[in-house]
């Protein structure tokens, strides 16, 4: 067995961080645009009096960022060719993920906006194996050229984790001859809406609450008639852009439908591996920047007349962090390559737990290794002048987001009890 990273995907680390340098952190610098990184940022990021939504000038940074990433043919690295795209395989995605995250804050792997120079374009890949001809030429073309922003409504104000019980509901209804359906319902942490021109509404078009069959995906405008932004949702790491929607008889033609009918959680499943293995590699890789830092200052400050770093009680639990980092680095790399290796059916049926370790366990060590990082630089640690406490806020979502860790968990049991059976 060879564990080495493949030759093709370090050269194409040091292509990054080469632009990185010559690129993106004098775009970084200039204008006064660091103070969107400094002990300032969220001051900087937030509108307070609108909604506490992203400035427009942090909103246009991050749109710099990523034309300059796009000319240089990063940002769509993980695309197939037909989109741009260099067939970026989940290795490779994984280890770039990582790679970026343990630099630390800055404009080439933003955390709050999920902004990085080498993008995840989940709804591309949607649309590509779900959508219609029609229907593949307007939204992706219009992703990829900036003409559409589509947000995702799935989940719900009083249904969470289990999407197969939902309220929001769509019924039959022909308009002036045309053939289409009438929404009613409310979705919640709906991302992006503040651009978005279309929405990916999630709703039951037959069944009953807890079947997996009956749910439906439409691609529903904004701009509809009864849809309405109520409000944003503040958040433990701002700006926000997670907004609470309604949708009060908002009629779409069937023309609106996306993938088979009552076949919607499908869709909503189509790309969760590849997101979660992904988000374990930021995970791992800003947990481990957290532990450079830490022993880095351990070495620099000397309370009491000698180095912290001679103290067991700073060595130990950094040893530990260090030691789960290397472990589960390597849980994710050997799955993003057993991934790469299967078609995503196969994936869901013989990888999906250990998807489901890497990212549960990835989402806890960074919130550690954040915490522990905090603690060996005291007082300054726990201010706005280093970022372990941003890193923190930011990571504490994703025990929740993308599947809460008791949901990964569940996953795993599931597997390892047998109420989940593989197939052979």
């Amino acid at each position: 067995m060879d564990f080495s990273i493949p030759n093709e995907i370090s050269e194409y680390l040091d292509t990054l961080d080469d632009f990185i340098e010559k690129k993106i952190k004098p775009l970084e610098n200039e204008d006064d645009n660091i103070r969107f990184f400094d002990h300032r940022r969220e001051h900087s990021r937030t509108n307070w009096d609108n909604g506490g939504l992203p400035t427009e000038e942090w909103e246009e940074l991050l749109g710099k960022m990523r034309k300059l990433a796009d000319e240089a043919g990063h940002l769509r690295f993980g695309l197939p060719e037909e989109y741009g795209g260099k067939n970026g395989s989940n290795l490779a995605m994984a280890i770039i993920r990582e790679h970026l995250a343990a630099k630390g804050l800055g404009l080439h792997n933003d955390l709050q906006n999920e902004n990085s120079i080498v993008g995840n374009f989940p709804q591309v890949l949607m649309l590509r194996d779900f959508g219609t001809v029609e229907q593949k030429d307007e939204f992706i073309n219009g992703m990829l050229n900036g003409s559409h922003r589509i947000s995702f409504g799935l989940t719900e104000p009083d249904h969470g984790s289990d999407a197969t019980w939902m309220e929001t509901n769509a019924v039959p209804e022909t308009r002036d001859g045309v053939d289409g359906w009438l929404i009613n319902g409310q979705k919640t942490w709906n991302t992006g809406i503040h651009k978005a021109n279309y929405d990916m509404i999630f709703a039951r078009t037959s069944g009953d609450n807890g079947s997996a069959l009956g749910i439906t995906c439409f691609l529903v405008p904004s701009s509809a008639l009864g849809f309405e932004v109520d409000e944003f949702m503040w958040t433990f790491n701002m700006p926000t852009d997670h907004a609470l929607i309604s949708l009060r008889d908002v009629w779409v033609p069937n023309t609106s439908v996306l993938g088979k009918l009552d076949r919607g959680l499908e869709l909503a499943q189509h790309f969760v591996h590849e997101n979660r293995i992904r988000q374990a590699a930021s995970g791992v890789g800003a947990a481990q920047y957290c532990i450079n830092m830490s022993v880095e200052y351990a070495k620099e400050r000397k309370p009491f007349g000698r180095a912290l770093s001679t103290n067991q009680a700073i060595q130990f639990p950094l040893t530990e962090l260090h030691t789960e980092c290397e472990m589960i680095r390597n849980l994710v790399y050997k799955t993003a390559w057993q991934m790469d290796q299967m078609t995503k059916p196969e994936v869901a049926t013989h990888l999906s737990d250990k998807v489901s370790m890497c990212n549960y366990r990835s989402n806890r060590l960074v919130c550690q290794a954040a915490d522990q990082a905090i603690q060996v630089h005291g007082g300054i640690g726990y201010s706005r002048h280093k970022p372990f406490e941003h890193i923190y806020r930011h990571h504490r979502r994703y025990r929740i987001t993308e599947g809460s860790e008791e949901i990964q968990i569940r996953k795993v049991a599931g597997y390892l009890f047998d109420f989940l059976k593989r197939q052979k």
